[in-house]
């Protein structure tokens, strides 16, 4: 791990390989750690390209300043990373939150960006409580609960305890799991976790980032700019409905589909096919 300073605080990474530069954007409850074996794949051969991935401010190995750890928050401080790094002309993929703070800096970065990679996360605000699931609707609902959230996240670790396990298809061993956990020992230091939950837009609210997310779909939609979209099968938030509309209103789409069985996070349970997947097309970017 290496880390930079930003901000007046500090932000940690992991990368591997020389060329272009990669971005890979992890979400929540996550961190670098989720790109292990796309790096293991620069690692071993020459992809042509610098696989970058940081731990998001709060997460991973990086700092956990006393923030909000608003959407707003987290965009700032991958700015300010992608600047102390003196990263241009870079290629940002986006897993889960990675894939709107990958959208909403393409959109307020254009020249800076060459193209984009996207899998398991939202595209757009949700309508309403009824685009949840029964399950899903149930658990969000208490997370941004005042005190139940709290509990829930803080003291019990719900996020890597018990919801990380559970969501994979692929078993992993207790050391892998080990490495997601070991920055959250105490209650304190989990409330970026807890605070993204809280950022999921619904029905309009937190209205920034309902802002963000529909400003930022809209220039992806409107923009040239080659855009991968992998998902797997069945996958959680990138559904067959999501690759149709996406096929329909992104000018510079390529699907791929890794296969599976494959729940929400797609390089644990599909690991080969996406490293595989993302280096080809890096390779044939222009």
């Amino acid at each position: 791990m290496s880390s930079v300073d930003v901000l007046g605080t500090s932000m940690a990474y992991r990368e591997a390989g020389r060329g272009r530069p990669v971005v890979l954007l992890h979400g929540n409850p996550t961190s670098s750690w989720l790109w292990r074996h796309v790096l293991a794949r620069a690692t071993a051969e020459d992809t042509g390209a610098r696989w970058v991935a940081p731990d998001l401010i709060g997460m991973g190995a990086s700092a956990k300043p006393d923030l909000s750890y608003s959407f707003g928050d987290h965009a700032a401080h991958l700015d300010a990373f992608i600047e102390a790094l003196g990263l241009d002309d870079v290629v940002l993929v986006g897993h889960d939150w990675g894939v709107a703070l990958a959208l909403d800096h393409l959109r307020r970065h254009p020249d800076r960006v060459r193209a984009v990679a996207l899998m398991e996360g939202h595209l757009r605000p949700l309508a309403g409580w009824e685009d949840f699931d029964d399950g899903g609707r149930d658990l969000f609902q208490r997370l941004r609960t005042p005190g139940v959230g709290e509990r829930m996240v803080l003291e019990e670790d719900f996020f890597l305890s018990t919801l990380l396990p559970a969501a994979l298809v692929r078993s992993l061993p207790d050391d892998e799991l080990a490495v997601y956990r070991a920055p959250y020992p105490d209650a304190a230091s989990r409330r970026p976790l807890l605070a993204w939950a809280r950022q999921v837009p619904v029905a309009g609210a937190p209205a920034a980032v309902a802002t963000a997310m529909v400003a930022a779909l809209e220039h992806l939609s409107a923009s040239a700019v080659p855009t991968l979209l992998l998902h797997g099968t069945p996958g959680v938030l990138v559904t067959e409905r999501t690759v149709a509309w996406c096929r329909e209103h992104v000018p510079g789409l390529e699907v791929v589909d890794v296969g599976g069985p494959a729940g929400h996070f797609l390089p644990e349970d599909c690991p080969a096919e996406v490293a595989e997947a993302l280096a080809r097309w890096v390779a044939q970017l222009p």
